[in-house]
């Protein structure tokens, strides 16, 4: 007969929680403890109370990033929200060559974050592909400024980002669209409805729990945006340093030997509460509907 020891639950969870513990749980307490001290990269570090945090409402650096993360928010939520559903309609059906389209679409998704936006770094460049067309076809008299202008900066991570994502989205609604059952579309098409009508009756219903968490997943994947504008902008947040993200800003104070870890880690938790609000605003949006 075989005896149970008391510990071997523990010895089995042990390593995962020891894990969780030293990677998960410590690191958050002690970005809360640093927020409230000026500590630096090499040590040290004082209690400051809320100075920290009261800076924050004068950093005219972190009001740019804001604007831009709700900017890359609004416009790629909606956009990765829609348009891998279409992609996904579209390479669900049984046409000759859709493997095809379906790989070329998933492929941008297994590309490097870095190595994808060196290439459109690349290809925008003011001696880029794109330019020289423009110029060739004469739709452009100069180069236009994709990787110097401010706002052309900021749509062209957007692009890149909608771009690289489109792929990986697409193949979790066509999870999500294996489970509508066809015989409700056939049940739609007999009693007469249009196919906009079966779409926006029968499909949308169907994969509205999966639309909700790629809401989700793209709100906190845009607001912690980094390697597409730190790449196209090489590093230096584009003109100004105005096209940072807050992530770009966290990471240009906590960086170097005299980096102000206090500051940052104040910023790390500001970020941490403005990703709660889109995903709770979301969650709530999807009990109305339910």
């Amino acid at each position: 007969m075989t005896h149970r020891r008391w510990f071997t639950p523990w010895l089995l969870a042990g390593p995962a929680i020891i894990w969780l513990v030293v990677f998960n749980l410590w690191p958050t307490i002690n970005t809360v403890i640093l927020s409230f001290t000026n500590a630096k990269p090499l040590g040290g570090g004082r209690f400051t109370g809320l100075d920290n945090y009261e800076r924050i409402f004068s950093d005219d650096q972190l009001a740019d990033a804001l604007l831009n993360s709700i900017v890359y928010l609004l416009i790629c939520l909606p956009l990765l929200t829609f348009l891998p559903l279409l992609l996904a309609l579209l390479v669900q059906r049984k046409l000759p060559g859709i493997t095809f389209f379906r790989t070329a679409f998933y492929t941008p998704v297994i590309a490097s974050a870095v190595v994808v936006a060196l290439i459109w770094g690349w290809v925008l460049d003011d001696r880029g592909l794109v330019n020289g067309l423009l110029q060739q076809t004469g739709l452009a008299d100069s180069p236009v400024s994709f990787l110097t202008d401010r706002w052309l900066l900021l749509f062209s991570a957007i692009a890149l980002t909608t771009w690289k994502g489109l792929g990986y989205y697409m193949v979790i609604y066509l999870s999500a669209l294996a489970n509508v059952g066809r015989e409700l579309h056939e049940a739609a098409a007999v009693d007469g409805a249009s196919a906009f009508r079966r779409f926006w009756h029968v499909t949308l219903p169907g994969v509205r729990p999966t639309m909700m968490l790629i809401s989700v997943l793209i709100s906190v994947s845009a607001l912690r945006v980094f390697s597409e504008l730190y790449v196209l902008s090489n590093g230096t947040g584009g003109p100004g340093g105005r096209d940072m993200s807050v992530v770009m800003l966290i990471q240009m104070y906590s960086r170097g030997f005299t980096g102000h870890l206090g500051y940052a880690s104040a910023l790390s938790l500001l970020l941490f509460v403005i990703t709660l609000g889109p995903m709770l605003l979301l969650m709530r949006l999807n009990r109305k509907a339910d």
